[in-house]
């Protein structure tokens, strides 16, 4: 019964495609050919038409061929909007403004990033100290013509002599680590390849660092095979890397990842050791490097809950866990005792979720979320409250680094209508001072900012930030872009966004869901948008839909949704479950064929959030709500105005995602509304990806908006 549902909703797709879309949208999609794989998932047999677009694009010719078919469709399209290049005018002259990080320090130095503009890549510059004049050391820039290669990871020697950093090329997840001499600012010979999800960490005589690293895929398997058997190395400075020290490996679970990190004092490698998903479950070993001898000793030996190694004291080790916690907290754990009956709390679980923790000055800075937006308690050793951090409103602070010596530390703040503004806070006095303040050419005083809470499907109580110009009225008629993303612990606090404000800036309003699945009220909430209780993510963006359509604030005619990686599954499950709902859509990078995600690159990790198709009870969920299988499943149907978008280097969620999905969806749509995808070259997930590019996509974007939901914006000249 099954089988021939599938079967008649693919042959009804593959008689109406081309004939609605020339008569009614007079865009003819390319042909995109129909194999006749089906695969048995525990008895029900699934059919997958578009397999063939999996391959990978840069060797398959017939894939290749496809996407240079779809993007002059699609571009052609673009290209025909009278507003896309007022468009993209405007969004350039809004990001041409100086972006500077917060800095950091290391040897008494000041290290920060600055990016004139619209530099596709931000440089690397160093001061002796905050008023003095900086000196450039890394400008990614000159790495290649188009900004592709980008800087990936960064690690400075506790002296400030050499700096360890990534470079990644064209988005990808691969990294390649090289060595730079902070005083002459050249790079060393050292090079180190292969390397993927890992950081640097030195040991404090500079001689060398601890890094993560995977064994050389085979050929032509780099972007789509499994990432698995990582292992901890040790490299030393001047040294070829075939002659990196083994420092730790997991044989016998080869979908574990490895990561270590050296104390402060030099004294321990703490190592993490994950369950092989994105849960951040982690066992915790550690070896005294005192000891050249010494063998690893295990001190967490299950993958039962999260740990952040902090800082020690010695034997004493600082972590932020979960552990009796749902949302966190600081625990001492001493090593000559390790067993946790004899733990210790310090900052006990708060009402607030514990996002993050910084030691540094003698003093735990506490990073909470009260109802998604950020609140900064200060704890000393002993967890004593000390103080609340006062910040500029209502938005995200984040930084507050350091070393346990310091008695300063540095902050970046952001809300929806102010940019990234750099503070200096004094951990003797409490004092922020504002060490650097953007300027960007708009008024945020024309902008408003509210937070409401709205019942999700089962009663839920579910947070939502709505932004717009002042004045604007309920009428039902504004053009409305919802965003969410709902997965993996991830928070959506406030954010500040060039291409929103120009959004908001046309007319639009702006609204950003706290869905379930994220981390904005701890692990509960995270894990009520898992597994088997996914569809609860999919239930509070789609009742986030209608109450916005409630409130008058738009009309389903005038509503777009957009997400990106697990925002784009969730953008294509909520399209297919409600397709009336929605004027046009937007996913990004999405995981959209939940049968087959882990079989590539690192598609295992989110098996934890995800479950698997290898489950029969996971099997029946996935299928219910994976936006590839849907779309066959139902068979020609109205779907609204529908731009995907990837990029052919994308290795963390692979292109073939969304080229199935826009298959499957050009040739399911009955309706007259445009399905394109815009697929990008020479680009990745996301990360590093070139500032002229991200300006191409954002205009892009609004322009196919300003299209499908037919409005008139307010360009500014």
């Amino acid at each position: 019964m099954r089988t021939s549902r599938w079967a008649a909703a693919l042959a009804a797709a593959a008689l109406t495609v081309f004939a609605v879309t020339a008569q009614e949208t007079k865009l003819m999609y390319p042909e995109t050919k129909k194999g006749d794989v089906v695969d048995d998932y525990h008895g029900t047999r699934v059919p997958d038409p578009y397999r063939w677009l999996e391959d990978d694009v840069r060797t398959a010719k017939d894939v290749a061929a496809w996407v240079e078919a779809e993007n002059k469709v699609t571009h052609a399209f673009l290209e025909s909007i009278p507003q896309r290049e007022a468009i993209r005018k405007r969004i350039t002259a809004l990001w041409d403004y100086e972006k500077i990080s917060a800095p950091f320090k290391a040897g008494g130095k000041y290290f920060f990033f600055k990016n004139n503009g619209l530099q596709n890549q931000s440089v690397l510059f160093v001061q002796d100290a905050l008023d003095a004049e900086p000196r450039m050391l890394l400008d990614p820039n000159t790495w290649s013509k188009d900004g592709t290669i980008a800087l990936a990871g960064l690690a400075a020697t506790d002296d400030g002599k050499y700096l360890a950093y990534g470079k990644a090329v064209a988005g990808s997840d691969w990294n390649t680590w090289h060595v730079l001499d902070v005083a002459g600012g050249h790079a060393l010979a050292d090079e180190l390849k292969w390397v993927k999800f890992s950081g640097a960490s030195w040991t404090p005589d500079g001689k060398g660092f601890f890094y993560s690293r995977f064994p050389e895929p085979g050929k032509d398997a780099a972007f789509q095979a499994l990432n698995e058997n990582q292992k901890l190395y040790y490299h030393r400075l001047g040294t070829p890397q075939a002659d990196d020290v083994l420092v730790y490996q997991v044989p016998d679970h080869p979908k574990w990842t490895v990561g270590g990190h050296v104390s402060e004092d030099g004294r321990y490698l703490i190592v993490a050791v994950g369950d092989g998903t994105t849960s951040r479950k982690v066992r915790v070993v550690y070896k005294d490097l005192a000891e050249p001898y010494g063998l690893p000793v295990e001190l967490v030996p299950n993958h039962e809950n999260k740990f952040s190694f902090l800082g020690n004291d010695g034997p004493v080790f600082y972590f932020r866990t979960d552990f009796h916690a749902p949302k966190y907290q600081v625990v001492a754990v001493d090593t000559r005792r390790p067993e946790s009956a004899t733990w210790k709390t310090i900052v006990p679980e708060a009402r607030e979720t514990l996002e993050d923790v910084n030691l540094v000055g003698n003093l735990f800075v506490c990073n909470y979320l009260r109802d998604a937006k950020t609140l900064v308690k200060v704890h000393d050793l002993a967890g004593a409250f000390v103080r609340e951090v006062e910040l500029p409103g209502i938005g995200t602070a984040a930084g507050f680094g350091g070393r346990r010596t310091e008695t300063e530390t540095f902050y970046t703040y952001i809300s929806f209508t102010t940019p990234p503004t750099v503070y200096r806070y004094d951990l003797i006095t409490g004092k922020s001072t504002l060490l650097r303040q953007p300027k960007v050419k708009f008024d945020p005083a024309r902008f408003e900012v509210k937070q409401v809470f709205y019942p999700s499907k089962d009663g839920t109580k579910v947070p939502m930030f709505i932004a717009h110009r002042k004045g604007v009225e309920l009428d039902g008629t504004n053009p409305t872009l919802l965003y969410g993303y709902g997965g993996f612990n991830i928070s959506l606090p406030p954010a500040f966004s060039i291409s929103r404000v120009q959004w908001m800036e046309m007319g639009g309003v702006l609204a950003v869901a706290n869905l379930r699945g994220g981390g904005e009220y701890g692990d509960a909430w995270h894990r009520a948008g898992t597994k088997l209780t996914k569809q609860n993510v999919f239930d509070d963006f789609i009742t986030a839909a209608e109450y916005l359509v409630r409130e008058k604030y738009t009309s389903p005619k005038k509503l777009a949704i957009q997400g990106g990686s697990n925002g784009g599954l969730l953008v294509g499950a909520c399209m297919t479950q409600r397709p009336d709902l929605f004027g046009a859509c937007l996913p990004a990078v999405g995981v959209m064929d939940m049968l087959r995600f882990q079989k590539f690159t690192a598609g295992r990790f989110w098996v934890d959030d995800y479950g698997s198709s290898d489950a029969p009870e996971e099997f029946q969920a996935l299928v219910k709500y994976s936006p590839y299988h849907v779309l066959m499943s139902k068979g020609p149907r109205e779907y609204p105005a529908t731009m995907v978008t990837t990029a052919d280097t994308d290795d963390r969620v692979v292109p073939g995602h969304s080229f199935k999905f826009a298959a499957a969806l050009q040739a399911a749509q009955k309706g007259a509304s445009p399905v394109l995808i815009r697929i990008e070259t020479k680009a990745g997930h996301g990360a590093g990806k070139p500032t002229a590019k991200v300006i191409e996509e954002v205009a892009d974007q609004w322009a196919f908006l300003v299209k499908t939901l037919d409005f008139k914006p307010a360009i500014k000249e």
